[in-house]
């Protein structure tokens, strides 16, 4: 008997203009927001990549920075055409990678998650693959780190305030999954930071968080 071979995904994953990411970092980061914002961003895209489910990782940004350092990582990069949010920036992204691949999954990917392990992300998206529509709740418990969406079905990202609650609304399956802490923990805030460094941050993270002081 021949075994199924996983599904593999495509990611789309958005960036916001570094010149306003994660303006609530700036009390530990001070004049290195900017930096310490990109650093997650390549951070993630670098686990994503490193992950044996993910086929194509595109990034939808209009920051001249960010397409620079995660194209060199090997993310196709798209500007924010729509230009009206986070989700119709994920729907316009999405649109493109059904385009290329319309037999590959896609799910959305927060680009903040600076200790994601690929194994965890290859976990979540194994377990995705079971439902038409389904996402990973973040550590707080009211957000979503990942909505993921089979081939066929429709992609409706409801990221935002409670977004937890707007995904589950909305028909998708909550993963309630075990040993993916890293996939859950996004880092808007300083103890979000200190959290992820507990679990183990990313190489480029990790170097600047050390420099602030803020990786223990």
């Amino acid at each position: 008997m021949m075994t199924e071979l996983p599904a593999s995904w495509v990611l789309v994953v958005p960036v916001k203009h570094t010149s306003v990411a994660k303006s609530r970092l700036a009390g530990i980061a001070g004049g290195r927001r900017v930096e310490l914002a990109l650093a997650m961003a390549a951070d993630t895209v670098a686990a994503a990549a490193a992950c044996p489910l993910v086929t194509k990782i595109l990034v939808v940004t209009d920051d001249e920075l960010a397409a620079k350092e995660l194209s060199a990582l090997g993310a196709q990069v798209v500007p924010d055409t729509p230009a009206a949010g986070l989700n119709p920036a994920l729907a316009h992204g999405a649109a493109l990678a059904r385009r290329a691949r319309p037999e590959s999954p896609v799910a959305a990917l927060s680009c903040d998650l600076p200790a994601l392990r690929p194994a965890e992300l290859a976990t979540a998206l194994q377990a995705a693959g079971a439902h038409p529509t389904a996402f990973v709740a973040d550590t707080a418990g009211t957000g979503t780190t990942l909505y993921a969406a089979a081939a066929r079905a429709a992609f409706a990202p409801c990221f935002g305030e409670r977004s937890r609650t707007a995904h589950g609304a909305g028909g998708a399956v909550e993963l309630e999954l075990v040993d993916v802490a890293t996939l859950r923990r996004d880092v808007d805030t300083e103890v979000d930071l200190w959290d992820a460094a507990r679990l183990g941050l990313g190489v480029r993270t990790a170097r600047i968080a050390a420099e602030l002081g803020a990786d223990s």
